[in-house]
């Protein structure tokens, strides 16, 4: 009964916690994040998508908001897209432009975030730093806006662009250099964060607050990536210092560079003479600092003979010579980098975890009603398995650390986890899922990098329940990595599967056995992050809507599936079928009725839909068989090897058709990926992966003005942002 009890009252702690949360997070200008809308979850939400598509720019902006310093940015934290909005606002100004018409015109960065809840909150009075962000009057109104804004300070226009030259006799891009070295420099010093409560209902009714009140209604918590845990079971410095230390055994040895063995020798010097210094008479020197008491002539005060003793306390111990040990036996425990980099990763983050719990509650200050903890990559030497229970019980975290920890209230934490990890983001849900995909812009100036950010569950919400779940099901229990992959290939079983490397290697080098004609700009597939999925011809079409969702270019790899009507839609060659039994290729076409004759006419304009090409058997030559699965095609596609060769049309089919009745699709596979690697690519296959490698445009990176580097100003200013 006690223990039923005390389950009640977590339970009921844990309900209240959950009326006020963070619903929305809108961002402006800050790196890839030129403008995105972030939904989240009350209690977990995942961030997944491919690299390089602004996840950490996600985490940065925040660490630097929340930070417990004033947060400042520079012009590179501007999105690259509104750098020239600087360069029209200075031109507006010159044109003797109205002052707040030039500063309305100024790029600002920005993060607006909606918290939720609920009117009892209003009534408790340990909620009460949320009612100064409260101005609307709608008692209907359970939302607040927060605006966070980093802008250029009252009354500072002028000083932002005096004394910048604009000599006309100077070409654009000299005058926008001198301007962007200029403002380069300024903007740190004359912009500044502002904080403002906003009414929902009406954004010009806001009213002005101060960094106290924020930290008073939202803490934050960062679990970096680079958590220097790399294994330094032998020398216990960083990876940098490991190489350094390599570096300078290297220059120690006999055929070392002369320059290196003279800097060597240099260092060695040097630490002689400091090695002298310490095993001087250390207590003697410093007594040195102490005059004798006589030299002041107080009748009566003899000279005690003072001495120095050199004494530690708590804290220099800590953090100079304490070090984590496992325990061990006979006395003796073992290093930290005695153990695994995966069980000290995990030990890691539950030690910061609980950290952040205790900051909450442990401190001076009151506690706040929402904590926002960003855990970037926790899967870093994480086997597979730990991985997924790592997210499943991140939520259970706050309860067991309510229960080990007793507090008057619940830990109000909200997780936002970013990872790469196939295992961790298929263990959650897809209602706590976004992803974050990069798409190019563009401009006058040239086509930018932008970030969109995608909610898994919206965006499958026009497909049918049954579609959802069998995909959720799908990406869990085979690790499907459609999430973070560049481009895709759906392919029907273990055959495609185990051969489909040697077909890609054999397309990258272009040899004259690859029968499709490749355009100059392809590219190696080989190069690209590539998710290839076995679904079978009965399931690939539940993934097109997920596939078009993650603007994913991918290709689908089938079979014709021949039947004939007699037998109840028996299996047959192509040229005795009259149907395809295949589920793909008849929702693909919407025809269930079609043909292989039709099919195999088809011009592959009909086979590629926006970002999706489908690919299944066609004759190697017009007039030719055509295979029906991939193994008879294949054979019909390297006849020498097959004993096809020289027979007439019908006689290649047959064989072909006969042979494949009684091959072990494994040992086939096996057999001409390692042992016979000398064979054409099937026609389909072939033609298809052409398709995937076909380079795509690719968007410009770079700013729409000149450089501003002081030592190179004839570059364009380059960075990606992450």
């Amino acid at each position: 009964m006690g223990f039923a009890l005390r389950l009640f009252n977590i339970l009921s702690l844990l309900s209240a916690v959950e009326d006020m949360y963070v619903k929305r997070i809108e961002i402006k200008n800050f790196r890839l994040l030129e403008s995105v809308d972030l939904s989240l979850e009350e209690k977990t939400t995942v961030i997944v998508g491919r690299n390089n598509s602004g996840k950490t720019s996600l985490t940065e902006l925040f660490r630097r908001l929340l930070s417990d310093s004033t947060p400042t940015f520079q012009l590179e934290d501007f999105s690259l897209l509104v750098h020239e909005k600087f360069w029209n606002s200075f031109s507006l100004k010159n044109s003797d432009g109205d002052e707040n018409e030039v500063r309305e015109s100024l790029p600002i960065i920005e993060a607006r975030l909606t918290v939720s809840y609920e009117d009892k909150i209003l009534e408790n009075g340990d909620f009460a730093s949320l009612s100064n962000f409260i101005v609307d009057l709608d008692p209907d109104c359970t939302e607040a806006l927060i605006a966070i804004r980093y802008e250029l300070k009252k009354g500072k226009i002028d000083e932002l662009f005096e004394s910048i030259e604009t000599n006309q006799e100077l070409t654009i891009k000299q005058r926008k250099t001198i301007f962007f070295r200029a403002i380069k420099e300024r903007i740190p010093k004359l912009y500044e964060v502002v904080i403002q409560a906003i009414d929902p209902n009406d954004i010009s009714n806001y009213k002005l607050l101060d960094f106290p009140q924020l930290k008073a209604l939202l803490q934050s918590g960062f679990i970096t990536a680079q958590r220097g845990l790399d294994d330094t079971t032998h020398i216990d410095k960083g990876i940098l210092c490991n190489v350094l230390v390599e570096l300078f055994n290297m220059a120690t040895s006999e055929a070392a560079n002369p320059k290196d063995r003279e800097i060597v020798q240099a260092l060695e010097k040097a630490v002689q003479g400091i090695q002298e210094t310490l095993d001087g008479d250390f207590n003697q020197n410093l007594k040195s600092f102490l005059p004798a008491l006589e030299l002041f002539g107080y009748p009566g005060l003899r000279d005690p003979n003072l001495c120095t003793e050199t004494l530690l306390d708590v804290q220099r111990l800590l953090i100079n010579h304490t070090k984590v040990r496992y325990l061990g036996t006979s006395g003796i425990n073992l290093p930290e980098a005695y153990n695994g980099l995966g069980s000290r990763n995990l030990i890691f983050i539950l030690l910061k975890l609980l950290e952040f719990f205790k900051k909450c509650f442990d401190t001076n200050h009151s506690v706040p009603c929402i904590h926002l903890v960003f855990i970037e990559e926790p899967e870093a030497h994480l086997h597979p398995q730990m991985q997924e229970v790592f997210i499943r019980q991140l939520n259970g975290i706050a309860n067991k650390f309510s229960q080990i920890y007793p507090r008057d209230s619940q830990w109000p934490v909200q997780f936002i986890v970013t990872t790469h990890s196939s295992h961790i983001a298929n263990e959650a849900p897809f209602s706590a899922m976004r992803y974050f995909l990069t798409t190019p812009e563009q401009q006058p100036t040239g086509t930018y990098f932008k970030t969109e950010i995608k909610d898994l569950n919206k965006g499958l919400s026009d497909a049918s329940q049954d579609d959802q779940e069998f995909l959720h099901k799908f990406m869990t229990l085979t690790r499907c990595d459609l999430l973070f992959a560049d481009k895709a290939i759906l392919i029907e079983g273990t055959t495609e599967r185990l051969l489909l490397p040697k077909m890609i290697e054999k397309l990258d080098i272009l040899p004259s056995d690859i029968n499709v004609s490749l355009q100059a700009d392809n590219y190696k597939l080989s190069s690209q992050y590539i998710s290839v999925i076995e679904v079978g011809g009965a399931h690939a079409h539940r993934f097109f809507r997920l596939l078009d969702f993650l603007e994913l270019k991918t290709l689908i790899i089938t079979d014709l599936d021949s039947v004939k009507p007699s037998g109840n839609g028996k299996a047959c060659k192509v040229s005795e079928g009259t149907h395809t039994s295949n589920s793909c290729i008849k929702n693909w076409f919407g025809n269930s009725a079609v043909t292989p004759e039709k099919l195999i006419h088809k011009p592959e304009c009909e086979k590629i839909l926006s970002i999706r090409r489908l690919s299944y058997q066609v004759p190697e030559k017009d007039g030719e068989p055509c295979g029906r699965s991939f193994e008879d095609a294949f054979m019909l596609a390297n006849p020498n090897e097959f004993e096809l060769a020289g027979l007439s049309v019908q006689d290649r089919e047959n064989n072909a058709w006969d042979k494949t009745r009684n091959i072990k699709k494994t040992e086939f596979a096996l057999k001409y990926a390692i042992e016979r690697c000398e064979w054409i690519v099937p026609r389909y296959i072939a033609e298809g992966l052409a398709w995937l490698a076909a380079k795509p445009v690719e968007p410009i990176i770079g700013i729409p003005s000149p450089p501003i580097s002081e030592s190179n100003l004839s570059n364009t200013l380059e960075g990606v942002w992450v």
